[in-house]
C-alpha cells in the first residue's frame, strides 16, 4: 500500500481512565498476527521506524535507557526514554519523555492477538489526539506486518490522511479534548 492510498480503519476501542493526578488512554486493537510478530513490530528498531511516531536508538526488548527520536517532517527531536519492563512477547513498558506507555499483547483463542496500549499522561486534554495518532500508527503497523508497508504517517503528514476525522470521532467518544 502506498501512503497516498491509506484510509483509516474503523474506530478502535478507546477509553480514558482518571487516576487522580494522571490520566491514561487505554487503546485496544486486535491483530490477526501471533503475539511474537506483534512483539517484534513493537521492539525491533527496523520495524518500529516503519510505523511509529519515533525511531528508537536501540532494540526495545530489554530493560534500560532508550533514546527515542521523534521525527516530524524535517524536524527530529531526541527524547530520553527508559524501558522498564520487557516480558517477551507479552509486555513492553517504557517512558517516553514525560509520558508512560505500556503495551500488552494477549493471545486470542483461535489465533491472532489483542494489543492493549495504556498511554499515561498528566492530563486528559490529549486523549483524542493520542487515540487518533495511535490509530493511524497501528493501521500502518498492520500493513507492515502483512508486508504491505506504507511507511510511517506521522506528524503534520497525518493531517493529509484522515487524522482530523479520527480526532473528531475520538473526541466525541472520549468526551472532548479540552
Amino acid at each position: 500500500m502506498a501512503i497516498r492510498d491509506y484510509r483509516p480503519s474503523p474506530l478502535q476501542s478507546a477509553e480514558v481512565i482518571d487516576a487522580g493526578d494522571q490520566w491514561t488512554l487505554v487503546f485496544t486493537r486486535d491483530f490477526p498476527q501471533a503475539p511474537d510478530t506483534v512483539w517484534i513490530a513493537l521492539t525491533d528498531p527496523a520495524q518500529v521506524v516503519q510505523w511509529a511516531p519515533y525511531r528508537p536508538e536501540r532494540h526495545l526488548g530489554t530493560i534500560g535507557p532508550a533514546t527515542l527520536i521523534v521525527v516530524d517532517g524535517d524536524d527530529a527531536t531526541e527524547l530520553d526514554g527508559t524501558v522498564v519492563a520487557a516480558g517477551t512477547p507479552h509486555v513492553l513498558e517504557h517512558r517516553w519523555d514525560e509520558d508512560w506507555l505500556r503495551w500488552e499483547i494477549t493471545p486470542r483463542p483461535g489465533g491472532g492477538c489483542t494489543l492493549t496500549l495504556q498511554h499515561t499522561v498528566t492530563g486528559p486534554n490529549s486523549a483524542a489526539r493520542l487515540a487518533a495518532g495511535w490509530h493511524m500508527c497501528l493501521d500502518v503497523a498492520q500493513e507492515m506486518m502483512e508486508h504491505r508497508s506504507a511507511g510511517p504517517i506521522v506528524g503534520r503528514d497525518a493531517l493529509d490522511h484522515g487524522w482530523t476525522e479520527l480526532y473528531e470521532a475520538y473526541s466525541e467518544r472520549l468526551g472532548g479534548d479540552g
